[in-house]
Parts: C-alpha cells; sequence; structure tokens
C-alpha cells in the first residue's frame, strides 16, 4: 500500500517541484503590493489609479507572452455616468420631496406619470430591500420603486449609483408607504459616456483551441473614502488585488510551461464593486458552451476558517468541478471545501455569476471568513494584513488542481440553470 501511494505521489510531487520555481513568494510579494500601492489610490472605476493597474496588468501579461485581442489587452465597453440636477412631481397630488426619489438612468431627461407603462414596484416593510433592488437594478423593462419609509435611508446610496451598462433600464425610486393611484415625476439629469476596460490575456490551446479555461479576478476596488485615524485610501489588498495577484501568478506559470490543451484565458475585470460590470460584458464575448470551466478567485488574502492550506468554493454543488479539483491535489498539504457560508448567497455576488447563469461551471474561489473578516470594505485592507505565504501555497494549489481541467482529461458537469435562484 505504501508503494503504490508513493507512487501515486511522484507526479504531483515533479509537479510542485516545477512550480515552485515559477510561482514564489517573492513574486506574489512584488505583485500584491503594487496593486495595493497608495499610488493606485484604491483602483476605483474613472480613476488614473485604475488606469495605472490596467497598464500594470497589461505589461505583466506581455512579458508572460499572453495574446492580445485586436492588438489589446484591454477588452474597452462604454458605460454611463449620471448625475441628478433637479426632480419634482407629486404622488396622489402630494407634492415630493426631492430628498425622497432616487433616479437610475442615462437618459439627460424624464416625465413620467401612472400611465407611461412602467412597472410598479412595492417595496413593504420588513421585506429584504438589498434582494429586491438588486432584482430592480435587474429588470430591462422601466420600473418605479415606491419604497416602505424604513428604507429611506438607502436613497442617497441609490442615487449614487453607478456606472450604468448600455442597457440600463430606467429606475426610479420613491419613498412613499403606499401606492399611488396617480404620480407625476419630472427629472433632469447630467449624463456622461465614460469608458472601462477589463484586462485579457490569451494562451491558446494546443488540440483544443476552441475549448476555454478562464481564470479571472476583479481589480478594481472602492477609492478613496472618509478618513479612518487619518487614513482615507482603500486599497483593497485582499479584495481584490490578492485574486488578481493570483490571476496573473497562473498566467506565468502556464505561458513557461505551455503545455495546456484547451485555451486559457485570464482576466482582470472592472467595475466589480459598482454592479459586476466588467464580468457582464466579458461573458457576452463567449459562447458559453465553449468555456468548459471558470476559476474565479476572490479575496484569497487571509486564512480560511480551517487555517492555512485551505480555501472554499462558492456553488460547490452545482457542479462536479470542486471534486475534480480535490481529486488533482490527492497527496498535498491543500484541502478544498464547500463554500461555508450559504447564506451570504456568495456564489450570486461574485464574477463567475454571469458565466454561471448561462451554465459555465463558473465558481469563486475564496479563503475570506465572510462572517468575521476584519477589514473588510475598509481602509484597513492593506497588504501587511495578508499572508502572503499562505497565498502563495493556494496559488500553488490552484495550478496543480486544475491540471486535468486544462489537459482536456477532465471537463466539469454543467451548471443546471433551472435550479439558480
Amino acid at each position: 500500500m505504501k508503494k503504490i501511494l508513493l507512487l501515486l505521489a511522484l507526479p504531483l510531487f515533479a509537479q510542485a517541484q516545477q512550480i515552485d520555481k515559477i510561482i514564489t513568494r517573492a513574486e506574489t510579494e512584488r505583485i500584491e503590493t503594487y496593486l495595493a500601492s497608495n499610488e493606485l489610490a484604491g483602483r476605483k472605476p474613472f480613476t488614473p489609479g485604475i488606469e495605472k493597474a490596467a497598464k500594470f496588468i497589461a505589461g505583466e501579461f506581455e512579458k508572460a507572452g499572453l495574446q492580445k485581442t485586436n492588438g489589446t489587452y484591454l477588452q474597452t465597453f462604454p458605460m454611463f455616468k449620471s448625475q441628478l440636477i433637479s426632480v419634482s412631481g407629486n404622488a396622489d397630488d402630494k407634492s415630493l420631496d426631492s430628498k425622497q426619489v432616487a433616479i437610475i438612468s442615462k437618459e439627460a431627461s424624464l416625465q413620467i406619470d401612472e400611465k407611461s407603462g412602467y412597472e410598479v414596484v412595492n417595496v413593504k416593510e420588513g421585506e429584504n430591500f438589498g434582494q429586491i433592488a438588486y432584482r430592480i437594478m435587474s429588470a430591462t423593462k422601466p420600473t418605479i420603486a415606491f419604497l416602505h419609509e424604513s428604507f429611506a435611508k438607502f436613497i442617497p446610496r441609490l442615487s449614487g449609483r453607478g456606472p450604468l451598462r448600455e442597457g440600463q433600464a430606467n429606475v426610479i425610486f420613491v419613498v412613499a408607504n403606499t401606492v399611488p393611484a396617480s404620480f407625476k415625476i419630472k427629472a433632469n439629469l447630467q449624463v456622461d459616456r465614460l469608458e472601462l476596460s477589463n484586462v485579457v490575456g490569451i494562451l491558446p490551446g494546443k488540440s483544443r483551441p476552441n475549448e476555454y479555461v478562464i481564470f479571472s479576478g476583479h481589480y478594481d476596488h472602492l477609492g478613496i473614502g472618509k478618513p479612518v485615524q487619518g487614513d482615507s485610501i482603500y486599497n483593497g489588498a485582499n479584495d481584490d488585488a490578492a485574486g488578481t495577484t493570483a490571476v496573473m501568478m497562473l498566467a506565468k506559470y502556464y505561458a513557461k510551461k505551455r503545455n495546456n490543451e484547451r485555451t486559457l484565458i485570464f482576466a482582470a475585470f472592472t467595475a466589480e464593486e459598482s454592479g459586476g460590470h466588467g464580468s457582464s460584458y466579458f461573458s457576452k464575448q463567449f459562447n458559453p458552451d465553449q468555456v468548459m470551466a471558470m476559476f474565479n478567485l476572490e479575496m484569497i488574502g487571509t486564512e480560511s476558517k480551517w487555517g492555512k492550506n485551505s480555501a472554499y468554493i462558492t456553488g460547490y454543488e452545482k457542479s462536479s468541478m470542486g471534486e475534480i479539483l480535490k481529486k488533482n491535489l490527492v497527496g498535498s498539504a491543500f484541502t478544498f471545501y464547500p463554500d461555508p457560508y450559504p447564506e451570504q448567497n456568495l456564489f450570486y455576488r461574485s464574477d463567475n455569476a454571469t458565466l454561471a447563469e448561462l451554465g459555465v461551471p463558473a465558481h469563486t474561489i475564496s479563503t475570506s471568513k465572510m462572517d468575521s473578516e476584519p477589514n473588510y470594505h475598509k481602509a484597513s485592507d492593506e497588504v501587511q494584513t495578508l499572508d502572503l505565504d499562505n497565498m502563495t501555497e493556494i496559488i500553488k494549489a490552484i495550478a496543480t488542481s486544475a491540471t486535468s481541467i486544462i489537459s482536456g482529461k477532465d471537463t466539469p458537469s454543467r451548471v443546471d440553470t433551472t435550479k439558480l435562484k
């Protein structure tokens, strides 16, 4: 039995020696430290900081020898930034307070009433506003939502919502405890057409070039906010400079090996924090049937709840991908677990979601303790809070676990879209 186990472990040992020479702690630190530096000022969309980050990632892809698309690593798409200038109106002949209205639109002027064909939604006291607001914002039909006054606190945040996609339907939120029989609303907005960019590099497959395996993470964060103990930069070291670092390290590793039978696509997404716009645009560029798997990497810089050499996979039960990854790690010190925070709906909240909704076995790998992560979305999310040794081992484990998928030996089962929320 010992001889059999030794024979099984030999290929894993040989691969580990190769990985150790390419995926190093020093390289992890170099990339992570720059992406989470104050120079990039929190990598918020439409800022010089995120443009610097994109240029850096593209430069690293070029050094690795990844292919471009149409002569560039930047996958650029239009977005719209809107700001409410004025709003007036009435509901059941009672004048509306402008501070009780939020408008999400890429139109410069709006004038609607109860006969305008808008979908009407009534958000009642005690309902889950976050889930309802997400559905409303994602609607393809113009919608007006009347909110119970207990949700009035969300109006300022909704008013600042953005950026907006090209296909964004008009959405209006009004604080009103009941749905009025009649209403009129008139608004003027300043609308600017802007551009955002994902950063995408390609390593063509040797024998299965039309079958794709994607490694992704988002490189945007929250930018500059309210100072906390003198620090106003939300560096996003774990969220998600860590995941982006992993994508770049994996790109370097596979580019040096160049033994991938399937085509590998490495993607750093923009605007995850403001609505998943980057991954949404990216997902529309593919025939989903050709995407065999997606490894989305999110917040892997801290130890998981199980300690070192471990991580979890969101939506573990929705495809066979997790079981394949675990099989490829037999004999190693590393273990993958199912998502321990199902109540957080993480499978639906990260950049894997848009491809998963199309049936792709697309999952997020993370270590973040979502019930007790002290630096999540705070200015304190900085490099010194990360365990870079453990993070490097996680990246190595992902490289090893993906081996049979990128070789074409294993193909994860598809996500059953009829069972998604």
